[in-house]
């Protein structure tokens, strides 16, 4: 199954559909509408509405009203008439490394995957353009998926995958890493439109405050593709024990 943040028609989704036709039948349910920066949101507060696309006898294409997560959640409830063997987003228009996954349309439709039990993986291409060319990756990215079929991945994980935006002989492989420690420096400019009506438009810089070689941020300036293993338990298990050490009674001021 094929989702994306994107939009339907968005090139980068095109090119992982292509790609895995070449594993097996593929369902495609993305939004209809670009949905960047949704992260998990779900549609509660109106319908959701689903149209096909195209239909063959390898290939199913649904746009759905709704978030990327929706659609994970109507591919999986309504739209596959078996069980999903792999559920693939992207690729992605523009990174979604370090801090970028929590806000990721893209990954949150994998993490969803993952709530379903579902071996899910996230592609992202660094490069935010929407004539990117996603030809130089497609192997890494075939190969990638081959092997998530091949050997399943632990419950409770999906991967994000990240893939520098350089030709295909510079790429130096795969490197298994972990998300860098970094934030958006954000700033919300202020401006007036013709009316004299105030509005806001939010930019930011990127700072990576991760001098580490083990991160993805290190991995993409190194030009490799980063593969980050991303679990659904947001726990802090390694406060649990000092948090318990608090004292929660309510003080007696009587």
């Amino acid at each position: 199954m094929v989702c994306n943040d994107d939009g339907i028609f968005a090139p980068g989704i095109e090119a992982l559909t292509s790609v895995m036709q070449e594993l097996g039948d593929v369902l495609v349910v993305a939004p209809d509408s670009p949905q960047s920066g949704m992260g998990h949101a779900i549609t509660i507060n109106s319908t959701l509405r689903v149209h096909r696309i195209s239909h063959s006898d390898r290939l199913t294409q649904y746009s759905c009203s709704g978030t990327p997560v929706d659609c994970i959640k109507m591919a999986v409830s309504k739209l596959s008439e078996r069980p999903i063997a792999l559920i693939v987003s992207g690729i992605n228009h523009g990174s979604n490394s370090s801090i970028n996954v929590i806000y990721s349309g893209t990954m949150s439709a994998a993490v969803e995957g993952c709530i379903e039990g579902i071996p899910s993986i996230g592609f992202s291409l660094c490069n935010y353009s929407y004539d990117a060319d996603f030809s130089s990756c497609l192997s890494y990215v075939k190969r990638i998926a081959e092997l998530v079929l091949k050997n399943g991945l632990p419950e409770g994980i999906c991967l994000n995958v990240n893939i520098p935006s350089i030709h295909i002989s510079k790429i130096q492989g795969v490197r298994v890493s972990r998300q860098a420690k970094a934030f958006w420096d954000e700033e919300l400019d202020e401006r007036t439109d013709p009316r004299g009506g105030k509005y806001y438009w939010l930019t930011g810089i990127f700072k990576n405050m991760d001098d580490g070689i083990d991160t993805d941020e290190w991995a993409l300036a190194n030009n490799f593709i980063s593969l980050v293993p991303i679990q659904i338990d947001i726990t802090a298990h390694h406060t649990i024990e000092s948090l318990k050490m608090w004292d929660f009674s309510i003080p007696d001021n009587t």
